[in-house]
């Protein structure tokens, strides 16, 4: 074996180490939340971490840039420095991410790319959820079974009566707290008597491969497709062991399910059938879901990201049956480079990931 065969051995040994879960006890989480608010970060905040500062550049000493943005300081993002001619666009959805890390409206909204055929929605979208992998989350977890929905440990804490304390002796705001656990951890905590310190507390890397955290939904024919696509159903080789309604029996598979503290992709949204998107309101809005069964209310802190053409959008909002969603989306439109010193850019970087880079 070459020398240079074994770093890549190794390189591909430290990169997976540092994606292994991390257990702590539920009292060890606490403590640590007290130093380290990134501990109970929420989605937003997280991408916002992982965006990084920008570098400002001042257009009025270039006279290209002064001329197509007015001599305005304008802001570049490392993480986003191979999409070229996309400053707006690129300003605009970490936006909306630093709004919603701050818990302004934006938290309660889609974020929606609205744009043409090949002006860089779907790489935008994959370069978030490729972000969304940098830093980790802390979920729930008792003997050794993770929670399915990936949820944070403070839903168990309810604000009214524990948040004061919690503020006092962990430094964690009352807004923090959601009051809500999913319908798995309700009935670990009846099966343990509510003695909370048999829960522990899981860190884990986000995963597009694993889907933790990140999941991507595409709607499906409109004669067979439901909510199950976002919210999950009923897993039918655990009815021999449990009843219908029994959150064991149940397979969270939903891409809510998965993206409780993460991001869901929703591709070509408005294909899907209106009875289909229905969730994402209550999801978004009151940071809860209901499931397809009869059991409580799933909690989610997420972000949804969809993305579609012109003509979806258009003829969706144009239909008044459909002005609760418009009310719930924030649109960034992602438009065609047309800058031409830009737009070789784009070339030559395609030109790279090609054959013809040889040529």
């Amino acid at each position: 074996m070459r020398a240079n065969d074994g770093d890549v051995f190794d390189l591909f040994s430290q990169t997976y180490a540092s994606g292994v879960q991390e257990k702590l006890s539920l009292q060890e989480y606490l403590l640590a939340c007290r130093d380290d608010r990134s501990m109970y970060a929420t989605a937003p905040e997280r991408m916002v971490a992982a965006i990084g500062e920008p570098q400002l550049i001042d257009t009025s000493a270039d006279e290209r840039l002064g001329r197509i943005f007015a001599n305005r300081t304008i802001k570049i993002y490392p993480s986003f420095a191979d999409f070229y001619g996309m400053e707006d666009t690129i300003e605009r959805i970490v936006g909306y991410f630093r709004y919603a890390a701050q818990g302004l409206e934006e938290r309660k909204q889609i974020l929606y790319l609205l744009g043409p055929v090949g002006g860089g929605k779907s790489s935008l979208a994959e370069r978030l959820k490729k972000l969304m992998e940098q830093q980790p989350i802390y979920t729930l977890a008792i003997d050794g079974k993770i929670s399915p929905v990936f949820e944070s440990p403070l839903g168990l804490f309810d604000r009214d009566r524990m948040g004061d304390l919690l503020e006092d002796k962990y430094g964690i705001a009352k807004r923090r707290l959601t009051d809500l656990v999913s319908p798995w951890a309700t009935k670990r905590l009846d099966e343990i008597g509510g003695d909370i310190s048999k829960f522990s507390v899981v860190k884990l890397t986000p995963s597009r491969l694993r889907q933790i955290a990140i999941a991507k939904t595409e709607p499906g024919d409109e004669n067979n497709q439901d909510i199950s696509a976002l919210v999950g159903k009923v897993d039918i080789r655990q009815l021999e062991n449990f009843s219908q309604a029994d959150p064991d029996a149940y397979s969270y598979s939903g891409g809510l399910n998965r993206t409780t503290q993460g991001l869901l992709e929703f591709v070509e949204m408005f294909k899907a059938p209106i009875k289909v998107l229905h969730p994402l309101l209550t999801a978004t809005q009151e940071g809860s879901y209901n499931g397809t069964e009869n059991f409580g209310a799933f909690p989610y802190q997420g972000v949804v990201l969809a993305h579609s053409n012109e003509s979806e959008w258009l003829q969706f909002k144009h239909n008044k049956n459909n002005e609760a969603f418009l009310d719930r989306i924030l649109v960034v439109k992602v438009p065609y480079c047309l800058r031409v010193t830009e737009e070789r850019l784009i070339y030559e970087k395609l030109l790279r990931e090609s054959e013809l880079s040889e040529s």
